[in-house]
């Protein structure tokens, strides 16, 4: 695959959408725009071993213990984009940056988000939770929209292979070399 030479077999360009697989491309974006120190001043990389909706907290600072777990997810999610990004552009941000893992444009599954956005409860008490202890700054509301939002787009095995291997190149697709 480092030579942009994608192998494929089976279903390997079914839909699907990406759920809780976009956390780690999204932790890169914020790391892109807001840099390593200030990240890990709101989320630490510590592996939790907590179950994926745990509340996670460092009990000393307040900040979620791991951003592959909703809490830090959520956290993460705020982090995308300079210090004052409103909803809109995040999330304009979010789906160029996925597409730009994969590739190409993803498409978005309005039914998923919205099934999933009426009955996002755990995911809203996770997000004030954060936003009580000063971790994040944003409308909690707004981040659980815009993070139910980010696990709402579609994806294929295909593009999950190059998204992983985009990172792994340290950010360069190599089947666009972007």
């Amino acid at each position: 695959m480092r030579d942009g030479v994608v192998y494929a077999t089976g279903d390997a360009d079914v839909e699907f959408t990406i759920q809780s697989m976009s956390k780690p491309f999204v932790y890169a974006l914020a790391l892109r725009d807001r840099g390593i120190d200030a990240v890990l001043a709101k989320v630490a990389v510590e592996p939790s071993g907590d179950a994926f909706n745990e509340i996670s907290l460092e009990d000393s600072t307040g900040r979620p213990d791991n951003p592959m777990i909703n809490i830090g997810a959520l956290t993460t999610h705020a982090l995308v984009g300079r210090p004052g990004t409103g909803e809109f552009d995040r999330d304009l941000i979010i789906s160029a940056g996925l597409s730009a893992f994969a590739g190409r444009p993803l498409g978005f599954d309005d039914e998923v988000y919205r099934s999933e956005i009426e009955t996002a409860f755990r995911n809203r008490a996770l997000a004030n939770l954060v936003r009580a202890t000063g971790i994040i700054t944003v409308d909690p509301e707004e981040i659980v929209r815009g993070y139910t939002r980010q696990c709402s787009y579609r994806v294929t095995v295909r593009d999950l292979a190059v998204m992983a291997m985009t990172l792994a190149s340290g950010g360069v697709n190599p089947v666009s070399g972007e």
